[in-house]
């Protein structure tokens, strides 16, 4: 039985700005991610990265070729079963919080798990676990105004956790940070990833983060190579 947590086969998607002009995003991107191996994802400004984490995230459909979530052959399926696929296996985080501002942490953590049928207070528990593992149970109560960019961004980080997903999709997580907050902030991204076993597929321009994970792949003229 396949190890793979992610699998996406010879994934093509262009885009039509107008009847003669069509841009050629993926052109056959092929990759394997198996359980508990953390990859960075690097493309130069306007390859497609975004597009391919969409598409590997089920928020957007390829052209054709097939995406595998834990075994699952997702290619064709309805709405409803991305949604439901979405929701309890897939986290996601992106540059820019997205955080409620009218709830506090532990609230913005708590939704998603009750959006999925979670006790209101199963949720609170697992909310306050996860902002403790990232330092800021004491920021538990406090809304996002009230936090910093790096503690908004790990509050975050832990609503994509909520509900236990078997795979983490982030695209540049720390690209809206300063240097040292960047690195305070992945510091937790990555404690909490490896000590989950949660297979992460990260999107950097940064090497030096890069560095730190398992490998690195690239996205060149509508492939994945490395």
């Amino acid at each position: 039985m396949s190890d793979a947590i992610l699998e996406l086969k010879d994934l093509k998607k262009s885009y039509n700005q107008n009847k003669s002009n069509q841009i050629d995003v993926l052109l056959g991107a092929n990759l394997l991610l198996k359980k508990g191996e953390v990859v960075a994802l690097t493309a130069p400004s306007g390859a497609g990265k975004s597009t391919l984490l969409h598409i590997a995230g089920l928020l957007d459909q390829a052209d054709t070729g097939d995406v595998l979530v834990a075994g699952q052959n997702l290619a064709g399926v309805s709405d409803r079963r991305r949604t439901i696929i979405r929701r309890r296996d897939i986290g996601f985080i992106y540059q820019f919080h997205h955080l409620l501002p009218e709830f506090s942490a532990a609230e913005n953590i708590m939704l998603p798990q009750m959006a999925d049928g979670q006790r209101k207070s199963a949720a609170k528990t697992r909310a306050l676990h996860l902002l403790e593992a990232v330092g800021l149970l004491n920021r538990a109560q406090h809304r996002p105004a009230e936090l910093s960019g790096g503690e908004q961004q790990r509050v975050a980080f832990c609503r994509a956790l909520a509900n236990n997903p078997k795979l983490l999709l982030a695209d540049e997580p720390t690209g809206n940070l300063d240097q040292a907050t960047s690195e305070q902030v992945f510091d937790a991204l990555l404690s909490i990833v490896r000590q989950t076993g949660l297979s992460a597929l990260i999107a950097t321009h940064n090497p030096a983060l890069a560095s730190r994970m398992d490998r690195t792949i690239t996205l060149e003229q509508g492939r994945l190579r490395g």
